[in-house]
């Protein structure tokens, strides 16, 4: 390498999300000199310290002999390994006690700062009443049920009892990674040979016996490698041209693989102009990886994607939205959720952003969307391979806009009306998608059969193949303006439309046991145990079965009548009026939950905005006799966070989890 010019060494530490982040007295504030072909860059770092406390590696136990054991966690067969663990545990430790799931609950997910989770205090409770000396739970082999189980080692590993997780092969290191993300620098993990609802049985039996049941007893007998405890430090070379400089930040860690633009210190300012809101004002620990985000971080990221300064109120507005459970849980799934937004209100439309034809592949759009992939990434902590478990990966994130004027025209009030806000707020929708594509082409006028199309495409686009996860999921349906029309003149209001699907959208009881039956997303069941019909029967308790009329899909049975579950439930429905007005489409996207987020202007925004050449926004502002929903529909509704700390950000940490 060329002679360096500033003698500046970036150092990265591997942060509880194993992510890297910059010791400061190497970076003051946050910027590091980089020389650019003589001239030195000053970059700002993207990635946020973590918000979380340390959590001590409780001491390890001389035997487990005598000692009282909480065996929990009911993921991936451990209906099979947990039993076969606890006759292993008796038979060389005849006085020890054995505690199940049943008997003393489980923490579920750890939480993030600032919330308290009852089902975590009422376990470590638990743990203290019934005096346990340390705790085995599992078994992880998906990305939603590893950090589930993974609490329960960090809620005992915080009193003090030593743990140990039980995972498959892809899933270790996410066990590793969610502890460092709640403080707990090492955790023991046992690893299973493969993917445990692929394994019969007995060979279940078998590898509990061989496998995991040395590495339990050695992880809850022996402290943790003082290699995995210590935080260690990576340097990174001085860049002297743009190629290394991308090179650095792609091997940190702190890009998707695609170029990004270098946040230096004139970039980013141009983007704090566009808020009133302080740059180091925190907007809070942002999941997984628990990241005390800056406004400063957001906009470091903002440059990175190559999104125009104006973009700012809308970046802020994805920051929030990403701390709110029901958008955020599946993200880390190994079904593949991939975040997107879409817009509401009259500053997307000032902005430029599309909602007709091929919306999503438009400028603004993606650079709205490539923002979204990053903020995952630095401020949110989620890696592949790491805490973001998709089998197959994941899409880029996307960005859609609602046509307003053409929903009002048909008399349907925009998503974020009905979520409570007046026609002319500006909002962004966080929400996310288990697939893309494969559009219904409604080839009739009728509303009624139009209707019958979408609630087959519902039921065929459940979340995980034909409904083997939960049938009732959250879904967004994208209708272009022409099926809208038809629509409205049967169902004057999106309300009425959600109705008539919830009745409509029906599973054969049948189809949709035997698709949970071989297709369940964790254990695999015995049929010699528990055969089809008994858990067919379940389904039915479960899910409300009743005999109903058969779907309009299935008349050519001849069949009049079945017993059959609900495909949708009310309130899990966004309906979006968007894309090409010219073309009759409508688009199923079944997905997690939604967060819809007020766009905070600041002051000044006319005048900055006027000098960058846009219109004024007074100018994109609709006019309708809809009011507004009140209160809002099926989502949380809320305002940027605008303080550190005090009542108010408390109580918004709590609902936004």
């Amino acid at each position: 390498m060329k002679m360096r010019i500033a003698a500046v060494k970036l150092m990265l530490w591997l942060c509880l999300a194993a992510v890297a982040t910059v010791a400061a007295s190497d970076c003051p504030e946050a910027i590091c000199p980089v020389p650019e072909n003589g001239t030195e860059l000053r970059v700002l770092i993207p990635v946020p310290e973590t918000a979380t406390r340390v959590i001590r590696e409780a001491k390890r136990l001389d035997s487990l002999e005598g000692k009282t054991i909480a065996l929990v966690g009911g993921s991936f067969m451990a209906n099979v390994t947990h039993p076969e663990l606890k006759r292993l545990i008796l038979k060389e430790y005849p006085s020890a006690k054995i505690y199940l799931l049943s008997e003393i609950g489980s923490a579920g997910p750890y939480p993030r700062p600032g919330v308290v989770r009852r089902k975590k205090e009422e376990f470590q409770r638990n743990l203290k009443q019934f005096h346990v000396d340390a705790v085995i739970s599992g078994n992880g082999g998906c990305g939603l049920c590893t950090p589930k189980e993974t609490g329960s080692c960090i809620a005992a590993e915080e009193l003090g009892i030593p743990s140990v997780m039980i995972a498959a092969p892809g899933f270790v290191k996410q066990a590793k990674i969610t502890a460092r993300a709640a403080g707990l620098k090492a955790l023991p993990v046992a690893e299973y040979p493969g993917a445990f609802a692929s394994y019969t049985r007995e060979e279940l039996i078998d590898n509990t016996r061989r496998v995991l049941w040395p590495q339990i007893k050695k992880a809850l007998t022996t402290p943790a490698a003082e290699a995995e405890l210590a935080e260690v430090p990576r340097g990174v070379e001085v860049f002297s041209s743009a190629e290394e400089f991308q090179q650095a930040f792609l091997e940190s860690g702190w890009t998707d693989g695609l170029p990004v633009i270098p946040p230096t210190e004139n970039a980013v300012a141009e983007f704090l102009k566009f808020t009133d809101l302080p740059p180091e004002q925190s907007l809070g620990a942002i999941p997984p990886a628990q990241r005390e985000t800056t406004v400063r971080h957001v906009a470091a990221n903002g440059v990175m994607a190559g999104c125009p300064p104006e973009f700012m109120p809308l970046l802020i507005a994805f920051v929030q939205a990403m701390k709110v459970g029901d958008f955020r849980r599946p993200l880390t799934s190994t079904h593949g959720w991939t975040p997107y937004c879409w817009l509401n209100g009259p500053v997307a439309r000032q902005l430029g952003f599309d909602s007709g034809q091929g919306e999503i592949s438009h400028p603004k759009n993606l650079q709205l969307g490539r923002f979204l992939n990053l903020a995952l990434l630095n401020l949110g902590g989620y890696r592949v391979k790491e805490n973001r478990m998709g089998s197959f990966g994941y899409l880029m994130p996307w960005c859609l806009v609602e046509d307003e004027a053409a929903a009002l025209e048909i008399g349907w009030k925009p998503y974020h009306m009905q979520q409570g806000y007046r026609l002319n707020d500006s909002t962004l929708t966080a929400a996310s998608a288990i697939n893309w594509g494969n559009n219904l082409v409604p080839a009739t006028t009728d509303g009624v059969k139009i209707k019958d199309l979408i609630a087959w495409d519902a039921v065929e686009k459940s979340q995980m193949a034909v409904g083997s996860g939960m049938p009732c999921v959250y879904r967004t349906f994208l209708v272009t303006k022409s099926v809208a029309r038809n629509l409205a003149a049967v169902y004057p209001a999106k309300d009425r439309l959600e109705d008539a699907l919830v009745a409509a959208a029906r599973i054969p009881l049948g189809e949709r046991a035997f698709a949970n039956y071989w297709g369940n997303p964790g254990s695999a069941f015995d049929p010699g145990r528990y055969p089809l019909s008994r858990h067919e029967r379940r389904i039915a308790q479960n899910e409300r079965a009743r005999t109903t009329g058969a779907p309009p899909w299935l008349a050519w049975t001849g069949i009049s009548s079945l017993r059959t579950v609900p495909a949708m439930e009310k309130g899990k429905s966004a309906f979006l009026v968007t894309g090409d007005p010219a073309r009759n489409k409508e688009l199923c996207l079944p997905g997690g939950g939604f967060a819809t987020v007020r766009i905070e202007l600041p002051a000044a925004w006319n005048q900055l905005m006027a000098a960058r050449g846009y219109p004024p926004l007074d100018s994109f502002r609709l006019t309708s006799d809809l009011k507004p929903d009140t209160p809002p529909r099926n989502n949380r509704r809320f305002r940027s966070f605008r303080s550190q700390g005090g009542a108010e950000s408390r109580f918004l940490r709590r609902r936004m989890d």
